[in-house]
């Protein structure tokens, strides 16, 4: 079965797809989503910092679980790194883990936009 990181997962969702609205997430802040096809999964966050919105593929790349047991909350508590809940790994909020067993790692980007005051799939 293919990692739900693959860009050819079913389950993927295509460019052009609603996420929610800027408006919808805290300046820093995180929002999570899941999309299904059959049996297959893909799991998602944007995170917000200032203007700009950013897409990760919600996937540990050292363990290959979610990074999060919880929709939205994909911060550390100061909100300065993403948090892989599994084993405490720290993230850059550019997606670089700075702290933990797959330093020098990188979170899979998942390519968002905004238009409009929108979040889209890209």
């Amino acid at each position: 079965m293919a990692s739900p990181s693959e860009p050819d997962n079913p389950a993927r969702p295509p460019a052009g797809i609603r996420l929610c609205a800027l408006a919808d997430l805290a300046d820093p802040g995180t929002k999570g989503f899941r999309f299904r096809h059959e049996t297959r999964l893909f799991a998602g966050f944007v995170l917000r910092q200032g203007g700009a919105v950013r897409g990760f593929v919600d996937r540990c790349p050292h363990a290959g679980w979610p990074l999060s047991g919880l929709p939205d909350r994909y911060l550390t508590r100061d909100d300065r790194h993403i948090l892989c809940a599994g084993h405490g790994a720290l993230f850059s909020l550019d997606g670089r883990c700075v702290a933990g067993p797959c330093v020098g790692d990188r979170l899979t980007v998942w390519p968002v936009e905004i238009r409009d005051g929108e979040v889209f799939t890209a």
